[in-house]
């Protein structure tokens, strides 16, 4: 009994700790995204459809981070004002309201040297589960992000807060963060080489194209090495 109720005062202990935002989310094409590279995924975009799913080359992590999860979005509008914290509340809201495994699309209109979140909105994102968030803006108080381990992508570090600089301007509306247009519910992806956002409509084809790719890209590292040519490897595979 005493067993039981430690085991499950560990579990508890997690739970508000945050870490449920890495538990299998239970959907097959997001844990697919979650294992499949970011740049299988641009180039499998780019193959299928032509179009550009890539965010700008400036999106970076915090700390290296890999995550994948549906798109909340918030988007704040530029205006000076002295209402303080309540003009900001709508980005808060949209924090409580996500769902786990959901990844935080927030998007400050010329905000690159403001800061979107911070240490505060951050930690709750991991107490809720979050996957992660991606910030078409500056973040501050990253050695709380670093120290609480949740993966954020940001345009760049900045001390500046958004409260009286900016308002909330809508959650779950169609943004447009870091070049790429983003719908509620889209599927984002990030890793060590950037940030993709992909339609869900088209999401499960671009996913098994994406891990063809993966799969012909991980065969030719062998050939290479055995073979010392990346000439002939490309004549093989027919992938670069």
């Amino acid at each position: 009994m005493k067993l039981v109720l430690s085991l499950s005062l560990a579990v508890l202990a997690l739970v508000v700790a945050g870490w449920v935002y890495a538990q299998p989310s239970g959907d097959p094409l997001i844990e697919g995204y979650r294992t499949v590279e970011v740049a299988s995924v641009a180039d499998a975009t780019e193959q299928l459809y032509g179009e550009r799913s890539y965010m700008s080359h400036d999106m970076r992590p915090v700390y290296k981070s890999k995550f994948a999860g549906p798109a909340v979005t918030v988007l704040m509008k530029k205006e000076e004002h002295k209402e303080g914290a309540p003009a900001s509340q709508g980005m808060l809201d949209a924090i409580d309201a996500a769902p786990a495994g959901s990844v935080y699309v927030m998007v400050l209109e010329d905000g690159l040297d403001i800061a979107g979140v911070g240490g505060l909105m951050v930690t709750a994102m991991r107490a809720r589960g979050l996957a992660g968030a991606v910030v078409d803006a500056a973040v501050r108080d990253t050695p709380q992000i670093q120290r609480i381990q949740f993966p954020v992508f940001s345009r760049g570090i900045s001390p500046a807060t958004s409260v009286n600089h900016y308002r909330f301007a809508g959650a779950n509306i169609p943004v447009t963060c870091g070049g790429v247009r983003v719908n509620p519910g889209d599927i984002i992806a990030a890793d060590e080489d950037g940030v993709v956002a992909v339609p869900r409509a088209k999401a499960a084809e671009v996913l098994k194209k994406a891990q063809e790719l993966d799969d012909t890209e991980h065969r030719m590292y062998p050939f290479i090495q055995k073979f010392k040519s990346i000439k002939e490897a490309v004549a093989k595979f027919g992938r670069i």
